[in-house]
């Protein structure tokens, strides 16, 4: 059909109307093509505005606090050797007090710091990530959870330390100072760990496993913590509920129950369940990963990346569950000297001879050097939640998924408003009576 030229338009009589062009008809097929095109939009949009309401949580992804790469790191490195058991740290607690503790360092020294803690030059988003985290764990405590620590930096025989490096060392990053007197180790590990009971509220704490072994001008980083959270809702618990526990150790120990609607998902191909477990008002939640058959957590460590956990807490959905937890407290010490910290990036840091740490003493050049990192940690799983009359009613659920943890699993804690990671950890055993052979 020839269209009409612009000429032939312009030569239309002003007030009357062109005919219309003959209408195609269309199939009942291509209707129906349309139509389905159509609700699939609106599905989609729906679909999309669902997903971003439900889930409310921050992302590690989006968010890349320091706090996780560290924590993760160390976790790795601390279970190679399986020499560690129930092993758990603080990263949001040993971030603060490396970074404390570089900026008493100067050239590589400090560099290998920032290696560490993922620090450009003249970055302040990792020191301002971790004073926020700092503070909303602090706002937490009492409501979430119940959170005493304790942060100092030791030193033997050092050079005296500049005023302005101690000021910032207590008031912006709240690490307190203590010289070890010149005496016998033992006498120096006895003042450590009455250090850390304190720091704990007297929670009793686990013996270093290795000697301290410190040479003149040797710093230690100590950090002590005692965890303890109020369930969102809470579990109903028997003392006399006692259930075997098959861990490294095999045990009977008392077992905690409840059922309702939680963030859930299965990892089929690597053949664990992830579950979030929220915190009394939302400020802060627990996330356990356990296998689906007994075994010992090795495998599981090797698998605990900043990749795979950003994809297991990215698939967690809301899910019917029947839970039962132990009711256990797992007590941890971590003792890392030179050898370790090396592995982790710091060789300047702790020789004795190349160390830099002139910011913190004018004769901190070769006379001052990170001799250890020592790290007491409690963390209780108890049936309260934060609510006054301590117990909800089990929620209605039909077909619940169940999630039993009666062996061996991780634990991450991790702070809901910043994304930092509070705790990482692994129950490799409950103590309790023994019942049979170990694995």
């Amino acid at each position: 059909m020839n269209l009409m030229s612009g000429l032939e338009c312009q030569k239309m009589e002003p007030f009357k109307k062109p005919p219309c062009p003959a209408m195609v008809p269309i199939s009942p097929v291509a209707l129906l093509f349309l139509l389905v095109l159509a609700l699939q939009s609106v599905w989609s949009s729906a679909s999309q505005e669902q997903k971003v309401q439900s889930s409310p949580q921050p992302e590690i992804s989006r968010l890349h606090h320091p706090t996780w790469s560290l924590g993760l790191q160390l976790y790795r490195s601390l279970r190679i050797d399986r020499s560690q058991t129930n092993t758990f740290i603080s990263p949001l607690l040993l971030a603060n007090s490396l970074l404390a503790l570089e900026g008493g360092a100067k050239g590589s020294t400090a560099g290998q710091f920032h290696d560490l803690l993922r620090i450009t030059k003249n970055d302040k988003a990792v020191g301002e990530a971790l004073t926020k985290a700092l503070k909303s764990a602090r706002e937490a405590n009492g409501t979430s959870y119940t959170l005493h620590s304790s942060s100092a930096l030791f030193s033997k025989q050092a050079p005296k330390l500049e005023k302005s490096f101690l000021e910032k060392l207590q008031t912006h990053f709240g690490l307190q100072h203590v010289a070890l007197e010149d005496a016998q180790k033992q006498t120096d590990m006895e003042k450590l760990q009455s250090w850390a009971k304190s720091g704990m509220d007297g929670e009793e704490t686990v013996d270093l496993e290795l000697a301290l072994e410190t040479k003149p001008g040797a710093m230690i980083l100590a950090n002590a913590l005692h965890f303890r959270g109020f369930w969102d809702r809470g579990f109903y618990h028997e003392n006399q509920d006692l259930r075997s526990f098959l861990g490294t150790k095999y045990t009977k120990v008392p077992m905690m129950h409840r059922s309702g609607v939680y963030r859930h998902y299965e990892d089929i191909e690597n053949m664990l369940q992830v579950l979030e477990l929220d915190l009394w008002e939302g400020k802060a939640s627990m996330v356990l990963l356990l296998p689906f058959h007994v075994e010992s957590l090795a495998r599981l460590d090797r698998l605990l990346t900043l990749d795979l956990v950003e994809k297991w807490l990215g698939k967690l959905n809301s899910t019917s569950m029947a839970l039962s937890l132990p009711r256990t407290k797992i007590s941890s010490t971590v003792n890392l000297q030179a050898k370790q910290l090396a592995t982790l990036g710091l060789v300047d840091a702790c020789n004795v001879t190349s160390a830099d740490f002139s910011t913190a003493s004018s004769l901190g050049q070769g006379k001052l050097h990170l001799g250890a990192m020592l790290h007491w940690t409690s963390l209780e799983l108890a049936p309260e939640s934060g609510s006054k009359d301590g117990m909800h009613e089990d929620e209605d659920v039909e077909k619940p998924k169940i999630f039993y943890a009666d062996h061996s699993f991780i634990i991450l804690v991790r702070d809901n408003s910043t994304g930092a990671l509070l705790m990482v950890g692994a129950l490799d055993y409950t103590d309790g009576p023994a019942i049979h052979d170990e694995l």
